[in-house]
């Protein structure tokens, strides 16, 4: 017989309850009793090897409760001490029972509650509330898996005076033991197996009178609760339990998740502390970032070999504002998407790569910066950044935009995957948007749905009638068995609230109310109904909702359908469940193409390199540059000359027809001077420097074209043509001469013009062959003007067969008669007067040539002007002898070369102007011209679209493919054999 307190009874109560709390101790045998010890040497001897102390202290502890009690012998002194502690003894031996119980209704809730995915060493922190049993463990039992002290263990065992006081609460027992058999009894099983019975039966069918003593007293209430229970109708019974087990299932999945919780917390810290380790090799190439970038090169890939993308992907659809974004935010655990009151957000498709990592960030494909998800500073910036990409992709006169956001999201707890989030589906184009909106993102939202391997994630609207769904329509067009749509209904508590029948929604999540099939339903709340709550909150108040709701508690939903966490985990599995199914296939078919893509390289460019659109950008760069360079190595003689030449022949005829022919027709030194002076300076004032700034920047221009053309020859390809020329304009177009320069040279211009003096001879001797030159071009070009007014003359008439038309007789005769005028009046003025017409006009008519006034004048102007310039010359001829008069200032009207110092004047203008022009060239215009070609080609570069329309050819395109299957294969080796590693 055990006495209470006893070493053996505490080691006993010790065994049992490390038993079911999954915690072994060990305790030193000298420890023991000494009956304790005989026990633990009968059942863990040799002749039970396989029994351990703890079950075997556990198994004692049961085998004594089952002995009757005999009386002690109470000590001298005692008197009647000895009912108290028998009395003490059944209370201890109560304690144990019910002790037994509470884990026999643990393993039952356990196998009908919820199912976790998860498993975990350390079953104690599965335990559920026990504080309704408080009243009867003593707290040290809470610090059995902690630290065990025998010591503690002994100091708080309560003492028999508090264990007496707890017997009047045996109806309260009775009541748990009442509810339990009901259970029992009701033939309903709450789980797979419910192992715990037997210790029912042992309770019931002990054989100490003492128990049944005990048990006596709470039988009547057994008897009354039974009866009761048959009482009650079917239906209550069948309610009854339901609730019981929607509440252990909705208990267990708090437990579970706050276990998850932990768990990412853990993890967290090891990836942390692991810098250099596995786990951070994992976070930097892992699974699904190998996988996204697949999919970012599959993204730009278009092959002429019909290598279709179809590797899967997480297509997000729905109506616009059904909560697509909403749900995507609640799976990334962050407030990532920009957001607005029924406007359209969503304007491009937006590809978000979702992984585990350490800390919660976002980061663009095509940057480095990282946007941290626990700041509101960083999603304020995220969210702006992410609308300012949509807008920017947007094209001018579109609403939306294929061009895909590639945007990649990592955290503690994240389930890997791949989603695209494409624009709501509308019905109606509204103001603003282009009329071409609706069609569009159906086609966009087609071409993601036909890739047989995409998963189509369907969101539908809860809060509005399902009538008015149109995605719906469209996905069952794109998948019609439904293997592989996952629908999802948002705003189940609006649905709730403004639904009459809550059945409706147990219709949509069974896939009776609409014709689209799916894989599964969810049922799932986003949203408070306001902008600013955190993830968080929401998650919170979607448990609490479905937690209180009559759609769980009615059986309309299952709880696996509920909560975006499960929506996330049945996705996530949906998803790599695709990928594992056809990754290989799609490897294998890229390898292909790259074979067929080879062979044809090889049998049309042998003895090429297999350069892409970019390599051969950088190729044609490098060449540009080159000739720009080129530009620098021009003698200044030749920029100088080539300006000095192209000014002239741009200035000569303002300098003869308004200059010189006005003022030498005035026969009169002073006059002419004073013309001329005149004449200059309002020209310098006016069109001089505009004119040679004109031409500088011409001459730049075709010096450019000319050093690109002789490069043009030296590539085989013509493929660089339609770049260079591209390059060459857009450079020619952005350049912008230098203003301020023109004030400076208007200033040397009239400095250059106002100086009349001529040094030496060979100064005067250039200045009469630039004269003589300018005049004999003119006068060739008078007389070519008169000869095609008159017509052939007599030698081509007989020896070329060609006649005069009327009007080139007319004007022959003319001719002569204004011929016979001139020479009577060898010094007539430029002008005609009125009689002189009329005389002329006369003589014509007695010959019978009726001839217009207005041509007998431009006759004359003709005739006067030839008769002028062969003076000129003349007079040219005989000024080559005149420099030792003039420089002495002689006064002599044969020798007055004023014309002569006037085309001195304008010569030495052209050379100065052609020596600043130079100078401005070489030291400011071509540096800056070399600057806006690398701007333009480093513009150019950036520009995909741009090079694709300057390089081209199959050449071009053959390299692009090639290079882009290679690059894929790769990758897809790389992503399969890390999956093979993984499993």
């Amino acid at each position: 017989m055990l006495r209470v307190g006893s070493s053996a009874a505490c080691v006993a109560c010790r065994s049992l309850v490390s038993n079911y709390m999954g915690v072994k101790f060990r305790i030193p045998l000298q420890k023991l009793h000494p009956l304790s010890r005989a026990i633990h040497h009968r059942y863990s001897g040799n002749n039970n090897p396989h029994r351990t102390p703890h079950r075997t202290a556990a198994r004692y502890f049961t085998s004594m409760s089952r002995l009757p009690m005999r009386p002690v012998k109470p000590p001298p002194g005692s008197g009647g001490h000895r009912h108290q502690q028998q009395r003490n003894f059944w209370v201890a031996r109560l304690a144990a029972r019910l002790l037994r119980l509470r884990y026999i209704l643990l393993g039952t809730a356990v196998g009908g509650g919820y199912t976790a995915k998860k498993t975990y060493e350390e079953w104690k922190d599965m335990l559920p509330d026990f504080s309704e049993y408080n009243w009867v463990i003593p707290d040290f039992v809470w610090e059995l898996s902690e630290n065990i002290d025998l010591d503690k263990l002994a100091k708080a065992l309560p003492e028999m005076e508090e264990i007496a006081k707890l017997l009047p609460d045996f109806e309260k027992i009775g009541e748990n033991f009442t509810f339990l058999k009901g259970l029992l009894s009701s033939g309903v099983s709450l789980g797979s197996e419910v192992k715990g019975v037997s210790g029912l039966h042992l309770l019931e069918n002990s054989g100490d009178p003492a128990l049944k003593a005990t048990d006596s007293s709470t039988a009547a209430a057994h008897d009354v609760s039974d009866k009761q229970y048959k009482k009650s109708s079917d239906k209550e019974k069948i309610d009854q339990l339901q609730e019981e087990l929607l509440r252990t299932q909705l208990k267990y999945q708090r437990m579970l998740e706050r276990l998850e919780k932990e768990n990412k917390e853990l993890r967290k810290v090891v990836l942390q502390k692991d810098d250099k380790g596995i786990h951070q090799r994992k976070v930097k190439k892992s699974l699904i970032d190998l996988y996204s970038e697949v999919l970012d090169i599959l993204s730009d890939y278009d092959s002429n070999y019909n290598t279709q993308d179809h590797l899967p992907r997480v297509v997000v659809v729905g109506d616009q504002s059904a909560g697509k974004t909403s749900v995507l935010e609640m799976i990334a655990q962050a407030r990532i998407f920009p957001r607005g009151s029924g406007e359209m957000m969503t304007r491009s498709p937006v590809k978000v790569t979702l992984s585990e990592g350490p800390h919660h960030v976002a980061m663009f494909k095509d940057s480095g910066r990282e946007f941290d998800l626990t700041k509101d500073e960083d999603l304020a910036a995220l969210r702006h950044e992410i609308e300012l990409r949509m807008r920017k992709s947007v094209k001018e006169g579109q609403t939306v935009s294929s061009e895909t956001i590639s945007l990649s999201v990592k955290g503690p707890g994240i389930q890997r995957m791949v989603l695209v989030d494409l624009p709501g589906v509308i019905s109606t184009v509204t103001t603003g948007m282009a009329s071409d909106t609706k069609e569009t993102i159906f086609s966009m939202s087609k071409a993601y749905m036909l890739n047989p391997n995409a998963i189509i994630l369907c969101i539908q609207d809860g809060s509005v009638d399902a009538e008015r769904s149109i995605v719906t329509d469209l996905v069952s067009q794109m998948d019609p068995q439904g293997r592989r749509t996952i629908f999802v209904l948002t705003k189940v508590d609006l649905a709730e609230k403004n639904l009459a029948s809550p059945s409706r929604i147990q219709q949509i999540v069974e896939g009776r109310l609409f014709p689209m099939k799916a894989l599964g339903y969810f049922a799932v709340v986003t949203g408070k109904g306001g902008t600013g709550e955190s993830i968080d909150a929401i998650k919170d108040y979607e448990e609490d909702f479905f937690q209180n709701s009559r759609l769980l508690r009615d059986g309309m939903l299952k709880a696996h359908q509920v909560t975006t966490k499960n929506l996330s985990l049945a996705v996530s599995d949906c998803f790599w469940k695709m990928v594992r199914e056809s990754v290989e296939q799609q490897a294998d078919v890229f390898k292909a193409s790259r074979f067929n893509l080879e062979t044809e390289w090889k049998n049309n460019y042998p003895r090429l390199r297999e350069l892409d659109r970019n390599e051969l950008f950088e190729k044609a760069k490098n060449e540009i540059l080159d000739e720009v360079i080129s530009l620098s190595q021009v003698t200044p003689q030749l920029w100088e000359s080539i300006l000095q030449k192209k000014l002239w022949e741009r200035v000569s005829t303002h300098v003869i027809e308004n200059i010189y022919l006005p003022a030498a027709q005035t026969m009169d030194s002073g006059t002419f001077n004073t013309t001329v002076d005149i004449k200059l300076k309002q020209w310098t004032d006016k069109q001089l420097p505009h004119k040679a700034l004109e031409v500088a920047w011409e001459t730049l221009q075709e010096e450019f074209a000319r050093f690109m053309a002789e490069y043009k020859g030296k590539d085989q390809d013509d493929i660089f043509d339609k770049l260079k020329e591209a390059v060459k304009d857009e450079s020619i177009k952005r350049h912008k001469w230098n203003e301020r320069a023109m004030d400076s040279l208007r200033v040397i211009q009239h400095n250059a013009l106002e100086d009349r003096s001529i040094t030496d001879k060979p100064q005067w001797d250039a200045a009469i062959q630039f004269m003589e030159e300018t005049l004999q071009s003119r006068l060739k070009d008078n007389e070519s003007v008169i000869k095609d007014m008159v017509g052939p003359d007599w030698k081509e008439r007989w020896l070329s067969w060609v006649n005069r038309t009327p009007e080139q007789h007319i004007r022959n005769e003319t001719k002569k008669e204004l011929d016979r005028l001139l020479k009577l009046h060898d010094d007539h003025t430029a002008y005609l007067a009125s009689d002189e017409v009329t005389t002329v006009r006369k003589n014509l008519e007695g010959r019978g040539v009726e001839v217009d006034p207005v041509l007998i004048k431009d006759t004359w102007h003709q005739l006067y002007r030839r008769h002028f310039l062969q003076k000129a010359l003349t007079h040219c001829n005989l000024c080559k002898r005149g420099f030792y008069y003039y420089q002495r200032h002689f006064v002599d009207s044969e020798l007055e070369c004023n014309d002569v110092v006037l085309f001195w004047r304008i010569q030495r203008m052209l050379v100065i102007t052609a020596n600043t022009l130079r100078q401005q060239l070489t030291n400011t215009e071509v540096r800056r011209l070399e600057k806006n070609v690398k701007e333009v080609l480093d513009d150019f570069g950036e520009d995909s679209e741009k090079k694709a329309q300057l390089i081209t050819g199959r050449r071009v395109q053959l390299a692009e493919d090639l290079k882009k299957v290679r690059e894929i294969q790769e990758k897809l080796e790389s992503f399969i054999e890390a999956l093979h590693k993984e499993k």
